[in-house]
């Protein structure tokens, strides 16, 4: 692997025996799908629509989020941060989600 997490190793083209390719695309699939199924429930699924599954070579798995705009790259680091705030406060009372900045320019 080039880096930690594997990332930057290229990904699998001509499959070498030994290797567990399915394994890892299975997990990258998995995960592609639940992320495509919220992307989905905040409207957001046409700001993604290279989402896809993938292996490299060493077997990992991993997901391709594609070339995004700018715009779906800020919301989606917004959406992170605000996950990561009421994560962090549990004992927060629950409230209704407000709409993304997407969801309200769609309204518009």
């Amino acid at each position: 692997m080039t880096d930690r997490r594997g990332v930057i190793a290229k990904r699998a083209e001509d499959l070498l025996p030994g290797v567990p390719y399915v394994r890892g695309w299975i997990q990258a699939r998995q995960s592609a799908g639940i992320l495509a199924e919220q992307l989905t429930a905040l409207g957001l699924d046409s700001d993604f629509p290279a989402l896809a599954a993938d292996v490299n070579v060493f077997g990992d798995g991993l997901v391709h989020l594609g070339t995004i705009r700018p715009e779906a790259a800020l919301l989606l680091a917004e959406l992170i941060t605000s996950g990561l705030a009421a994560h962090t406060q549990p004992d927060a009372p629950a409230q209704a989600s407000p709409e993304t900045p997407h969801q309200q320019a769609s309204a518009a």
